[in-house]
């Protein structure tokens, strides 16, 4: 059984990885500031990190290559955001971005 992931926000962030292969980023409110959630396409939840504020998670997605799903009307046209229920997925890579290994 795969635990579900309660997740607040709907505005996602997107990043294409590969052909036909992007990870989507979700930031809600957290005890210590804010957490981003990294998810698939399939909706699974692969990683999170938690930062000390929202302002701070969405530096630090722009950073990184993230882009708001909302504001690109060419994005919307060829892509489709994850829906609930989320559930914990690994990655075949493991935590990426929560390690380090593809943040910055």
């Amino acid at each position: 059984m795969t635990a579900e992931v309660l997740i607040e926000s709907r505005n996602y962030w997107f990043k294409i990885v590969e052909f036909l292969q992007q990870n989507w980023a979700l930031v809600d409110r957290h005890e210590d500031g804010a957490i981003a959630w990294f998810i698939g396409d399939t909706s699974g939840v692969f990683d999170q990190i938690v930062f000390s504020s929202k302002e701070e998670a969405i530096r630090a997605l722009t950073r990184n290559g993230f882009r708001p799903f909302a504001k690109d009307q060419n994005a919307e046209t060829f892509l489709r955001a994850p829906e609930p229920p989320f559930v914990r997925q690994p990655h075949p890579n493991g935590p990426i971005y929560s390690s380090g290994r593809f943040w910055s």
